[in-house]
């Protein structure tokens, strides 16, 4: 199960929400692709419905604490990354969680049909590890040193699929 609270003892750069703790398995992959390639984040439950104080005034204070891209992962009706992108301007990454009744498709649906002007980007269902990854990408394009990291990434599994191949 994925710890709450920051992966290091400096300041993290990318948070990772999700609305309850028994989205944690789900979200873990996200944290561990960060600590793959040594980026700090920072990992909350904070939900959209049960929380939304909480969570407005954390969003907004998000970018001041020195975040850079926030990772929320909800399932149902999944307005957790909706509700942080509608009060930041930071990149927010929405992982719709699959869910019992519609396996996910109502997560997703609430993510993507954002309105104009408050973007989400959003992975596939249960995507974590591809948040984490693109969480990564946009922090590579003002650090080259973690975009090199990215592309020795890329190479490792492209080899690794030849490799298979052969």
């Amino acid at each position: 199960m994925i710890l709450l609270g920051t992966d290091k003892s400096t300041n993290p750069l990318v948070a990772i929400l999700m609305g309850s703790t028994s989205d944690a398995d789900t979200m873990e992959p996200a944290r561990q692709i960060l600590k793959e390639f040594d980026v700090s984040c920072e990992v909350k439950v904070l939900s959209a419905h049960r929380t939304p104080e909480q969570t407005i005034e954390y969003a907004k204070a998000a970018k001041g604490r020195g975040i850079k891209v926030i990772i929320a992962g909800a399932g149902g009706a999944a307005h957790l990354a909706g509700i942080v992108a509608a009060v930041t301007t930071l990149p927010v990454i929405g992982v719709p969680m699959k869910s019992k009744t519609l396996n996910g498709f109502d997560s997703l649906l609430s993510m993507v049909q954002m309105p104009a002007g408050i973007p989400v980007a959003t992975v596939a269902i249960d995507g974590a590890s591809n948040a984490g990854l693109l969480a990564l990408e946009i922090l590579a394009l003002s650090n080259s040193e973690l975009s090199a990291k990215l592309d020795a990434y890329r190479t490792k599994m492209q080899e690794k699929v030849l490799k298979s191949s052969a």
